[in-house]
C-alpha cells in the first residue's frame, strides 16, 4: 500500500470537500456541538476548497488513487514571514497510520513553510495532541480557543 502526496488539482476539490464533511461529522462532532460541525460542513464547498488552493499550497494523500488526506499552507494574511497551515485532515478509517504526519513532513518541505519564521495552526481540540507531537506549541499558554473554538497553536522556526 503506497502513499502518494502530490499538489492539488481541480478534479480534487469535490473529494476534500467530502473528506472535510466526514470528519467534522464523524470525528470533530466528539468535541464540539454537532450543530457547529454541520455549519462548518456546509461551508467547506468545493468551491471554497478549489479558491483556498489558489492562495496557498494544497497538497492531496493518496492509496491506490483514493484520495485518503489532505493539507495546505498558506502566508499568514499575506506575511512574507509567517505561515499558516489549515485542513489538514484524514479519511476516518485511516486514522492513526501516519498519513497526518506524512503530510505535515509535505507541508514543512514547502516554500511557503521554509519562508516563515513562524507557523500558526488553527487547531481542532481534536487534533491538538497530534499537533503537540510534531512539536507545535499553545501560541496562548493557558490554551485558550478562539472565536470559533480553534486552539491557535505556532512552531517557530
Amino acid at each position: 500500500m503506497a502513499l502518494i502526496i502530490r499538489r492539488f488539482s481541480n478534479n480534487d476539490a469535490t473529494k476534500i470537500a467530502l473528506l472535510l464533511k466526514r470528519n467534522f461529522l464523524e470525528i470533530n462532532s466528539n468535541d464540539y456541538p454537532l450543530v457547529q460541525m454541520h455549519k462548518l460542513a456546509a461551508e467547506y464547498t468545493p468551491e471554497k476548497i478549489s479558491t483556498q488552493a489558489i492562495f496557498g499550497h494544497t497538497y492531496v494523500a493518496e492509496i491506490n488513487d483514493t484520495l485518503v488526506g489532505t493539507g495546505t499552507i498558506c502566508p499568514f494574511w499575506n506575511s512574507q514571514t509567517e505561515s499558516i497551515i489549515l485542513s489538514l485532515f484524514v479519511q476516518p478509517e485511516f486514522h492513526g497510520q501516519g498519513i497526518g504526519s506524512a503530510i505535515m513532513k509535505y507541508l514543512e518541505q514547502d516554500e511557503f513553510y521554509l519562508r516563515a519564521h513562524r507557523i500558526e495552526v488553527p487547531a481542532s481540540r481534536t487534533a491538538k495532541e497530534f499537533y503537540l507531537h510534531l512539536g507545535y506549541q499553545l501560541k496562548y499558554a493557558e490554551g485558550i480557543e478562539d472565536e470559533n473554538g480553534y486552539i491557535r497553536m505556532e512552531k517557530r522556526r
